[in-house]
């Protein structure tokens, strides 16, 4: 069997790596900020590790809507782009050499009760041996919303989120969307791409209203109450058909990226016998431990009293479950990790 996974120098950039019958430590369900720091962690206490993603790309919801956006509130940095924290994130999981299975949803679980290893089964029919879990999925699992003219086109060209927008230099782009996620797109790709034209169904727009004003000023062709009918191409995008009213408009494509936003799912976690509440958040305790005993919860979807929605508290929670976890693997382990910077590695 095969997972994705990373190469040091570009997330972007997809190779593979073998899932074999081994027992993993921690399987983390989530490789978004706070999955990644979870499998940093647990590297550092010296656990293997397999992060699992239902997205082809590290990163979660800031990989996929929040590439450009500036973060204030994560300590040590007045402002880190979205795309920035997370390639930091995952060159600091990499030190410990993580596996990443990306592209697959777990969908159910099988505990053996005497040697508590629990047995993780994905869409594709993969079976994932771990001794314990880690969900840090922010909203379950994270699916893109179609673009409907693409419905029956099957050749290149089609993408749902930008990971890395020098991959796009010099090519005709058009982004479909109204949201956030389209206008930073835009205005990501304005000085590396060709052309840009943005497609929206309405004439207001859900994103910030700086960067609409900021769109508009640009040099982004934007097309209004237009939609997208058609990809044109065979084995690659050539041309898009835009339709706005009875006015049908061409233009010329390389790349077509939807931006519509996603589908979240908590379907998977349901699967793991999990107790959702409110059909989005896991209630956990102290030690972020869930309702099944060796599977955690932290970042978004993780609940308890007094909870606070932030990737700071995340990071946290992420460390209190990995220490917990690996004292559950091992007795004998300490909670308290030490200091990093007595790791020479």
């Amino acid at each position: 069997m095969t997972a994705t996974t990373h190469d040091n120098e570009n997330p972007a950039e997809e190779v593979t790596s073998e899932i074999t019958d081994e027992v993993y430590d921690i399987a983390i369900i989530g490789g978004g900020p706070v999955g990644l720091y979870g499998a940093y962690y647990a590297g550092f206490r010296g656990k293997s590790v397999v992060v699992i993603d239902s997205l082809s790309v590290v990163g979660g919801q800031v990989a996929a809507l929040y590439p450009e956006k500036k973060i204030y509130d994560v300590a040590g940095f007045p402002q880190i782009l979205g795309r920035e924290l997370i390639e930091g994130l995952h060159q600091q999981a990499l030190k410990y050499n993580p596996t990443f299975l990306l592209g697959e949803s777990v969908t159910g679980r099988s505990v053996n009760l005497d040697s508590n290893i629990h047995t993780l089964k994905t869409a594709s029919g993969r079976k994932i041996h771990t001794r314990a879990a880690l969900i840090s999925g922010g909203v379950g699992t994270f699916t893109p919303k179609p673009l409907p003219a693409a419905r029956n086109f099957s050749g290149e060209g089609l993408l749902y989120f930008i990971p890395n927008p020098t991959e796009l230099q010099d090519l005709d782009v058009v982004v479909v969307g109204g949201g956030d996620s389209a206008i930073d797109y835009c205005l990501m790709l304005k000085e590396v791409a060709k052309s840009v034209t943005l497609v929206h169904r309405r004439s207001e727009f859900r994103a910030h209203e700086a960067s609409v004003k900021e769109l508009f000023e640009s040099s982004v062709e934007v097309i209004t109450d237009a939609e997208v009918t058609s990809l044109l191409g065979d084995d690659r995008l050539e041309k898009v058909e835009i339709t706005k009213g009875d006015e049908v408009i061409y233009r010329n494509c390389d790349r077509i990226v939807a931006a519509l936003g996603f589908n979240a799912n908590v379907a998977s976690i349901k699967a793991l016998g999990i107790d959702v509440i409110e059909n989005r958040h896991i209630l956990v305790n102290t030690k972020m431990e869930t309702n099944v005993d060796g599977i955690y919860a932290a970042g978004d979807i993780a609940t308890y009293d007094g909870k606070v929605k932030l990737i700071a508290v995340g990071f946290g929670e992420a460390a209190t479950a990995i220490n917990n976890a690996v004292v559950r693997i091992d007795p004998k382990e300490h909670l308290a990790p030490g200091h990093s910077s007595d790791n020479k590695g």
